[in-house]
């Protein structure tokens, strides 16, 4: 009996260590996979604040800059209008973000909660247009924004992307977790289906109507097809196209345009970074006694 007690004492640290070297190794690994998908952002940014006299194409590549300056910023900040670029692409991705959680949500919440003849056959067209691709409609789209007298216009910019089947999709599936028992006691309260989507369904979806509003920031905010279709006068540009122009302005000086880039992802990365606390799960069936 005492030699199986040691043997059993004995094999207990070898399993711990074991398993913690498993622990260092998986660390290790991912540590190994963030760092090779972050290194083109590294490079960018540091790009971006070498001097004119460091050479950014050397091997092995050199990310901290012997002379860090800002002048590169400034820069692109006084010869092109970025300001007017940034209040551009701030106007249509707040407008794009309010109006897409607007009419997804009324979209979503009779396709989740009531009952209706067709409603499955509704939802099953609707999610059957995400394997659409925007480049099929494109042609058709602009050809209806010119007609609507929308090109070189905000609306314009703004109009195709007010609402989306992934957004639909995503807040159906999202008002279909909410506890029935919260619906049935607004409704005998007297509160009206309008009622119960903004009082009730609204503050139980927050989460995913923060998730929604990351996702359509982030694809009206880097979107360059369609501005670039629709918009022909440079008061009108998006930061994605008042980038792209640097690439004629400075003849591929690839410290400006690294400096210009990063002017124009540094607002969606930072919302993100504000809003990613609020992509939790809420305890919605806490309000339900069982």
């Amino acid at each position: 009996m005492s030699n199986i007690k040691t043997k059993k004492n004995n094999s207990l640290p070898q399993i711990s260590h074991t398993s913690c070297q498993r622990t260092v190794w998986t660390y290790i690994l991912l540590s190994a996979i963030a760092l090779i998908m972050l290194f083109p952002l590294l490079w960018l940014l540091s790009t971006a604040f070498k001097s004119s006299t460091e050479n950014i194409f050397q091997f092995p590549p050199q990310l901290l800059p012997k002379q860090p300056t800002l002048q590169n910023f400034v820069t692109v900040w006084q010869t092109n209008p970025f300001g007017r670029y940034l209040f551009n692409s701030t106007l249509v991705a707040a407008l794009t973000v309010s109006l897409n959680l607007l009419f997804c949500s009324l979209a979503a919440y009779p396709l989740a909660r009531l009952d209706f003849r067709g409603r499955d056959l509704i939802f099953t067209g609707v999610v059957t247009t995400i394997m659409i691709p925007f480049q099929i409609v494109m042609i058709p789209l602009y050809i209806l924004t010119v007609n609507l007298g929308l090109k070189n216009s905000y609306l314009g910019v703004i109009l195709p992307g007010i609402a989306s089947a992934f957004g639909i999709f995503l807040l159906r599936q999202a008002f279909l977790a909410v506890p029935k028992e919260l619906e049935e006691a607004a409704r005998i309260d007297g509160c009206s289906e309008l009622g119960i989507w903004w009082h009730i369904m609204i503050p139980s979806i927050k989460p995913a109507l923060v998730t929604l509003a990351i996702f359509v920031f982030i694809g009206s905010w880097s979107d360059f097809l369609w501005p670039l279709l629709v918009l022909d006068k440079p008061e009108y540009y998006t930061l994605p196209l008042g980038v792209a122009t640097l690439a004629g302005t400075f003849s591929l000086n690839w410290r400006l345009i690294a400096a210009g880039s990063i002017i124009s992802i540094a607002p969606a990365i930072a919302l993100f970074l504000i809003l990613q606390k609020y992509i939790v799960p809420t305890d919605v069936a806490a309000g339900v006694k069982g």
